[in-house]
């Protein structure tokens, strides 16, 4: 039976639940020496939740996550999901500003942090939100340290010690209540809350796995962030509904990344294209046993039609190519492995179960096959609405219910569907539509190419002009002409990049997106800095 069908209709708590039941002492969770079966991770996320209600958290309640890559993350948002609570998932990388913003703004009632991580002490950093922030009732921290100093702060392993052998009361959870509060990465603006429910992040997160095929014995690993939708839907709860093993990596060094495919026997790749193209750029890479590797997703950022070609014949036999966002709750659209190898390679393949997607016009009018226009998407997976923002809400949804994505696309007449790029990243060259996504899939074909973003620019006569920045691979050794060059064999002329410049890298987003607003305003601080 397909797990989308399986799990229809349930919350996230059924789900680590009835597969605990089945198979209790399978590998559920792995973290260099640290291993958790799933017998394990249920019973610790019940008794989490049982000291939890113990201190008056209950249904309804905003519980942040302010974790790396820890069991723990994984625990709290099943703690939760039992108590019928709403998660809230951070970024530990965060400015003190960004958390306490995003603190201020769910209304958490509870944090649970690291005490300290990659040198910031996170334990100080909460003690004083608890002052400033009314909601903010408890702070959960894990780490070494003896807390005694305060009954506001808990170490996170004596309070999910206090609730082992307590019975909580039973709390009736509709799955279309809110489950995940996740903000947006902000390249555009101020990060906004997506109110995602059960139903939103299970139905992705199902499809997602039946793509797969992904069963018991798969061990997946790649979710580099677990606080964004990708690392919450696919990430685990797909992995998890299938009772398969998830593999933790607290960094991201490509290195590492490889050397864990190899000790833990990984089956499942999941990866942003950077992630991929470092992989195939180390000089490491045949030295690696990665014979294990069946299938995976590439996700996050435009993935070039010569990337997935490489990805397949050097790294991932089967990997699949999916679309979504944070307000879809994650995938939206993927390939399968038995798409035509055109498709596979130069498509997002085609949305899953219960999607149905619209190309529109500027205007709104619904657009025929074939034609580029806005993508819009309706299914079980578009969030219930931006938290505590109506008016924002409004202005993304048709009056029928479609989520405008903001995402230029065209389905094919087989009912592919093909990104161009984001509305709102168009560059308007005097007077003609140049679409980075075309103009950066060519550079990718170049050798000495690592990796790309293009960007417009403002300019007097033609309105704006596109700048190709790149980042090299290292020791390569190229000029902006023989760049120029290059796309002019079979770009026309106005959309070759009219500037070309080299960095060290990009700006990102803690999803792995380049931020492409500070992008374009450091090169205009560098270009006006050299008039």
């Amino acid at each position: 039976m397909a797990l989308s069908q399986r799990f229809r209709g349930h919350s996230v708590a059924d789900v680590i639940s009835s597969v605990a039941r089945e198979q209790p002492r399978h590998p559920c969770l792995i973290l260099g020496d640290r291993r958790y079966t799933y017998g394990q991770v249920d019973a610790y996320s019940a008794a989490l939740a049982s000291a939890l209600h113990e201190l008056g958290v209950e249904k309804g309640d905003r519980i942040a996550l302010n974790l790396p890559n820890w069991p723990e993350f994984i625990i709290s948002m099943f703690a939760a999901a039992r108590l019928g609570a709403t998660i809230i998932p951070l970024n530990p990388k965060y400015t003190t500003q960004e958390l306490q913003y995003m603190l201020r703004h769910s209304e958490a009632v509870v944090c649970v942090t690291a005490e300290a991580w990659e040198g910031v002490d996170y334990l100080s950093r909460f003690e004083g939100f608890l002052h400033v922030l009314p909601d903010l009732q408890y702070i959960l921290a894990v780490g070494e340290e003896d807390l005694w100093y305060d009954d506001r702060i808990y170490q996170f392993e004596d309070l999910v010690s206090s609730g082992e052998g307590r019975p909580l009361p039973p709390v009736e959870v509709d799955p279309d209540n809110p489950f995940a509060i996740v903000y947006t990465s902000g390249t555009m603006g101020k990060p906004k809350g997506v109110t995602l429910t059960h139903t939103n992040l299970l139905s992705s997160a199902l499809a997602s796995a039946d793509a797969l095929r992904l069963v018991p014995e798969d061990v997946v690993f790649g979710v580099t962030s677990l606080f964004n939708v990708f690392g919450l839907a696919p990430g685990v709860l797909g992995t998890m509904a299938a009772g398969a093993t998830l593999v933790l990596q607290e960094g991201s060094a490509p290195v590492d990344a490889l050397r864990v495919i190899e000790e833990q026997r990984v089956t499942v790749y999941h990866g942003v294209p950077t992630s991929f193209i470092l992989d195939l750029h180390s000089p490491d890479l045949a030295s690696y046993d990665r014979s294990s590797l069946r299938t995976g997703i590439i996700a996050g950022a435009p993935v070039p039609e010569d990337l997935v070609r490489r990805v397949h014949e050097e790294l991932v036999p089967e990997v699949l190519v999916a679309y979504g966002l944070t307000e879809t709750g994650s995938v939206l659209s993927i390939t399968r492995a038995d798409d035509p190898p055109a498709q596979a390679a130069t498509t997002v393949g085609r949305p899953v179960d219960g999607v149905e997607v619209r190309i529109l016009d500027f205007d709104g009018s619904v657009l025929p096959v074939e034609s580029i226009g806005e993508i819009a998407v309706r299914g079980a997976g578009v969030m219930r609405g931006y938290y505590r923002q109506p008016g924002e809400t409004a202005q993304v949804f048709t009056e029928d219910g479609y989520f405008l994505t903001g995402d230029l696309g065209m389905v094919d007449e087989e009912g592919y569907l093909h990104i161009v790029g984001r509305r709102k990243e168009i560059i308007i060259r005097g007077g003609f539509n140049v679409y980075p996504r075309e103009v950066e899939d060519r550079l990718h074909a170049h050798p000495a190419v690592l990796d790309v973003a293009v960007v417009g620019l403002p300019h007097e006569v033609l309105g704006e002009v596109a700048c190709a920045c790149i980042v090299l691979v290292e020791g390569a050794i190229v000029t902006g002409d023989e760049i120029t060059d290059f796309c002019r064999e079979v770009l026309a002329d106005y959309k070759v990049p009219d500037l070309v410049r080299f960095l060290d890298s990009f700006p990102m987003t803690g999803s792995g997106k380049v931020r492409r607003v500070e992008l374009a305003r450091m090169i205009s601080a560098e270009e006006s800095s050299r008039r």
